[in-house]
């Protein structure tokens, strides 16, 4: 990675924020519930640094489930990673596991 790449267009969420950057937003919001220590978690990441980068009509939102138990266990979250779609403060989409760009960029799009 280069020392000049942009800052991170992925935003993080926890039980303060959730409100205001996910369900108050006016913009399809993807939420990908994740921990540290997850391997598909981690490969997840640039994948979505990249749709950050590429899909400024959306916001791109990570949630770390050991950080935020409480959210987790209110969107039934059981494996990670676990991507939601939120529009207008409703899941509308979820997909649980790896995913490409092109898969997220059509969730988003639904």
């Amino acid at each position: 990675m280069s020392v000049t790449q942009a800052k991170s267009q992925v935003q993080h969420a926890n039980e303060t924020n959730f409100d205001s950057l996910v369900l108050k937003s006016d913009v399809p919001v993807l939420v990908d519930f994740y921990a540290d220590w997850c391997g598909p978690c981690q490969r997840l990441t640039p994948i979505l640094e990249e749709l950050a980068r590429e899909t400024p009509e959306a916001r791109i939102v990570k949630v770390n489930v050991d950080h935020s138990p409480s959210l987790a266990a209110e969107y039934g979250v059981d494996s990670i990673p676990s991507l939601r779609v939120f529009k207008n403060g409703a899941v509308t989409e979820q997909l649980v596991g790896l995913a490409n760009k092109n898969q997220l960029k059509s969730m988003i799009s639904r």
